[in-house]
C-alpha cells in the first residue's frame, strides 16, 4: 500500500486535530473526573471523546490504513500494524491536563516501514500547531481550537498559515536539554553529565520534540518508559525539521513493535549535527 501524500494528510488531519482540540478544551474548561488505568496512568473523558473523534475521522478518510490508538489498546483492541499504520494519542500529557497546565497535545502520526512518515502535534491550550509538511520540511502555525467554527467557509490555508521551522545548529557552548516535567531519572542525569550538558528546560508531552524542531533547545534524552503513540508524531516533525531520534547507542529508532505492545525503549532526540557531537552508551 502506498502512503498518502503529505498534502493529502495535511488537509485531512489538521481539521481533525483542531476538532479534537476543541473538544478537549471544552472539557478542560468544564471540569472532569479522573480515572486510573491498570498501568497507573490517568485517563479522562477528554482522552476518550477526542480519540473517538480522531479514529472515526481516520477511518472515514483512510479506510484501508490500520489505526493504533492509546485508549483502544488500553481496552484490549490492539490491531495488527502493517507496514503502514496510524498512531494516535488523542491527549498526550494527561498529567499536565489534569494539573491544569497547558502542555498537553493531540498527536497523530503515520508510520511507514517502521519510521514516522507524517506527524501532527497540536497543543490546543497554547494554540500551537506543528506539522510535517514534507519529508524534509516542518511547519508551525498559531491557531485557535475555535478556528474551524469561527472561520467556517475559509480555506484551510487561511485557518492554519504554516511557517517553516528548523532545528538550530549545535552550540559551541551550553547546549540546552529538554526534560519531562513528570519523569526524571538517574540515567538521564548520567548521560547529560557524560556529554557536559548542564542547562535544562522542562516541558510536558510531545512538545519537547517540537521545541527541538523549532530551534528552542538542543537535545531530549528519554530513558524512562514511553509508548509509540507518545513519540511518533513529534518524531516525525523533528525529522522533517532536520533532527533525528536514535537509541542511546546511536542506532535507528523504530516503530511497529507489536511484540512489545508498542512500548518504546530509551531514546535520544536532537538535531542531526547534535547527534554527531554526542558520546553514546556502549552496546550491551
Amino acid at each position: 500500500m502506498t502512503a498518502p501524500t503529505h498534502d493529502t494528510l495535511t488537509n485531512s488531519l489538521i481539521p481533525l486535530a483542531l476538532a479534537a482540540g476543541a473538544l478537549i478544551m471544552e472539557i478542560y474548561a468544564q471540569g472532569f473526573n479522573v480515572k486510573v488505568k491498570p498501568d497507573d496512568s490517568p485517563v479522562t473523558e477528554a482522552d476518550m471523546v477526542a480519540e473517538r473523534l480522531i479514529v472515526q475521522g481516520l477511518q472515514a478518510a483512510f479506510p484501508d490504513i490500520p489505526i493504533v490508538a492509546e485508549e483502544m489498546c488500553a481496552a484490549g483492541a490492539q490491531p495488527k500494524a502493517g507496514p503502514l499504520f496510524f498512531l494516535v494519542d488523542a491527549l498526550d500529557g494527561t498529567k499536565e491536563f489534569v494539573a491544569q497546565r497547558s502542555e498537553f497535545t493531540v498527536n497523530i502520526a503515520l508510520i511507514a516501514d517502521g519510521q514516522p512518515y507524517f506527524g501532527i502535534v497540536y497543543a490546543p491550550a497554547s494554540n500551537s500547531l506543528y506539522v510535517t509538511v514534507a519529508p524534509d520540511s516542518a511547519g508551525y502555525a498559531d491557531v485557535s481550537p475555535r478556528a474551524l467554527t469561527e472561520m467556517e467557509g475559509l480555506e484551510l490555508s487561511d485557518i492554519a498559515v504554516l511557517k517553516p521551522i528548523h532545528v538550530r545548529a549545535w552550540p559551541d557552548r551550553k547546549p540546552v536539554a529538554l526534560a519531562s516535567r513528570s519523569h526524571k531519572d538517574e540515567r538521564t542525569d548520567a548521560f547529560l553529565k557524560q556529554n557536559g550538558i548542564e542547562d535544562r528546560m522542562s516541558f510536558g508531552s510531545s512538545l519537547k520534540f517540537c521545541q527541538l524542531a523549532a530551534g528552542a533547545a538542543d537535545i531530549y534524552p528519554r530513558f524512562g518508559p514511553t509508548m509509540e503513540w507518545d513519540t511518533a508524531a513529534g518524531h516525525a516533525v523533528l525529522s522533517a525539521a532536520g533532527g533525528a531520534v536514535v537509541t542511546p547507542q546511536g542506532a535507528p529508532f523504530h516503530y511497529g513493535k507489536t511484540d512489545l505492545n508498542f512500548k518504546n525503549g530509551a531514546f535520544i532526540a536532537a538535531s542531526v549535527s547534535g547527534l554527531n557531537q554526542l558520546q553514546f552508551e556502549a552496546e550491551g
